[in-house]
């Protein structure tokens, strides 16, 4: 209990010391930079990618049912010509 309370005005004196110096505004500048390098990538958001997952999963399972159906098509057509 007591190390846990000494831990964390440790963690609270840490983070008073670092708004106050340089070091925070080094971190805001590099995750601007980050934040403006990702913008000029052509990235998609998690949401986006989720969705044509499902899309490309529904396409996958289309064409397997479609690829059965021709194959039993021709099937019959086959056993139709003996």
């Amino acid at each position: 209990m007591l190390n846990q309370k000494i831990l964390e005005e440790v963690n609270a004196k840490v983070q008073e010391v670092l708004s106050h110096s340089p070091a925070k505004d080094v971190e805001k500048n590099l995750r601007a930079m980050m934040q403006s390098t990702f913008s000029k990538l052509d990235l998609v958001t998690r949401e986006e990618f989720d969705v044509q997952s499902q899309v490309l999963l529904r396409t996958r399972e289309k064409l397997a049912e479609l690829e059965a159906r021709i194959a039993r098509l021709e099937g019959a057509q086959d056993s139709g010509k003996e």
